[in-house]
């Protein structure tokens, strides 16, 4: 009787593997699926940026100045888990880097797409983002990357609503919220 029960736990125990596997592909794979459109933008060219604006700190200065989940998004390019972040509804304000607060979107241009990650269609200034291709897991994608510090935001898809038909797919651990002035009244 033990030996059955314990394989009925091994089994189940495989099937929620399995399950949660399928899942996070299938997270994963929403965040791509347009990766091969590449044509997101006309100007795959870094963005030029003034030196002087740039910031360049340590590994270890930046392990100091964010968190871990911020250091391992920001300067290691990793990716927060689909539906995870609290940037839901936090009313009219702007988006900056979490690790030197440049203003890289606003709350007008933020959308639910669907993805699990915070959505925006267009950037605060399109020189505050950097955009490179990433060909990592034998996908060929389009990186966004803040131009300040250099830090991963997330990647650009065209599958947007319009007007610019873009989808700015970011970390929310990438980024900050601040409020504007007028809803802190």
């Amino acid at each position: 009787m033990k030996v059955k029960l314990y394989m009925a736990t091994k089994s189940a125990k495989q099937q929620a593997s399995i399950i949660g596997l399928l899942f996070a592909i299938v997270c994963f794979m929403s965040c791509q699926r347009s990766s091969n459109n590449l044509g997101v933008t006309e100007n795959m060219e870094k963005d030029k940026t003034d030196v002087a604006e740039k910031i360049v700190l340590t590994d270890e200065e930046w392990k100091r100045r964010l968190t871990p989940e911020q250091y391992r998004i920001l300067r290691q390019k990793g990716t927060e888990r689909a539906f995870t972040n609290e940037m839901k509804h936090l009313g009219k304000g702007s988006f900056v880097c979490a690790g030197c607060e440049s203003e890289l979107f606003v709350s007008d241009t933020k959308y639910d797409s669907g993805c699990g990650w915070p959505s925006f269609y267009d950037t605060v200034d399109k020189n505050n983002i950097t955009q490179e291709l990433d060909s990592s897991f034998s996908m060929k994608r389009i990186e966004v990357l803040c131009s300040r510090c250099g830090g991963h935001l997330g990647h650009i898809f065209n599958d947007g609503p319009q007007p610019t038909g873009l989808r700015y797919c970011i970390n929310g651990g990438a980024i900050k919220f601040q409020k504007d002035d007028e809803d802190n009244k």
